[in-house]
């Protein structure tokens, strides 16, 4: 019998546990071709999730926990979930239940059939506003277009990966980490399933715009250089359009006899190149960071138990 095994992150969620997990028990109930384990990974809650959680783990062995020392981000919460999984494939959800638990029959059908990603794709978003659809579909675009690698758009971390690619991606050991884009640069044999994401069931969405924005950066950052590109793409046109403007200054000085005002033109110039330098040099500062942070080379989580003991080795 194959093993599925469900990764749910789950930080201060425990208004929605207790729905998420009668609907998870239902389904693991109704599936009998397959052993199921819950895998929730506990982000240093600092609500009751960890004790819902346990709570459920006494009395059904199916679900099973890694609780963190502290609070470390749903990208590590997520490799984390990666390196303690015990089954043949793996299913990331969310645990508001805005993806819903009985498309899971759907993806497993398909893993059968020998695709290896099985991604969900949003056909709609309930619950969000119009300006978050309208960032996130302009960052996929500007994603894909700085990047090689073919970058799913409408797609969160709802799908199903096979062994062999879960094997591969606990090899990436990075620090700043954009699941999503890792999805895609590992390859392997992909399908796409259509739903309509629900709204949240319960509790407020840990995501704000400033997290979301570090996101984006984390994404372009870690799998495409072509920001530092941006330095040469500046300098090309910069340099035709100062020598014009030199050729044009020097050609009215012949042929009208009048004095420019030189100030004004010194100070525009100035301010111009200021301005392209600070970009560059934010640029190349995203990257310096990124370097000095993989440099140090700490271990990307703590834990502080799995399953009820206690934990002495680290990841």
């Amino acid at each position: 019998m194959k093993k599925i095994t469900i990764i749910i992150p789950a930080y201060n969620e425990e208004e929605s546990l207790p729905h998420l997990y009668e609907r998870l028990e239902k389904l693991m109930d109704s599936v009998k071709k397959y052993q199921f384990e819950i895998l929730f990974v506990n982000d240093g809650s600092k609500d009751n999730t960890i004790e819902l959680i346990k709570e459920y783990r006494e009395k059904d062995d199916r679900i099973c926990y890694v609780d963190f020392s502290r609070n470390f981000g749903k990208e590590i919460a997520m490799i984390a979930g990666l390196d303690y999984a015990t089954g043949d494939c793996v299913i990331f959800m969310d645990a508001d239940l805005q993806d819903p638990p009985e498309l899971i029959p759907e993806l497993v059908k398909y893993w059968e059939e020998g695709y290896d990603d099985v991604y969900a794709k949003r056909n709609s978003r309930k619950g969000e506003t119009w300006l978050k659809k309208f960032t996130s579909k302009m960052y996929y675009k500007i994603l894909q277009y700085l990047t090689n690698v073919p970058i799913q758009k409408d797609t969160g971390d709802f799908r199903l990966l096979d062994r062999r690619c879960v094997n591969a991606l606990k090899k990436m050991r990075e620090s700043q980490r954009n699941s999503k884009s890792m999805f895609s640069w590992i390859g392997y044999k992909k399908k796409e399933v259509l739903y309509d994401r629900d709204p949240r069931v319960a509790g407020r969405t840990k995501w704000n715009y400033k997290k979301l924005v570090d996101l984006a950066i984390d994404g372009i950052t870690s799998f495409t250089t072509s920001p530092l590109r941006i330095s040469t793409y500046i300098s090309i046109p910069t340099f035709i359009l100062l020598f014009v403007y030199f050729i044009y200054v020097i050609a009215k000085c012949i042929i009208t006899s009048t004095a420019i005002q030189a100030y004004q033109a010194i100070i525009l110039l100035i301010l111009f190149f200021s301005g392209v330098q600070i970009l560059l040099f934010g640029i190349i500062g995203e990257y310096l960071g990124r370097i000095f942070n993989e440099s140090k080379n700490r271990p990307l989580y703590l834990v502080n138990e799995y399953n009820g003991k206690k934990e002495l080795n680290d990841k």
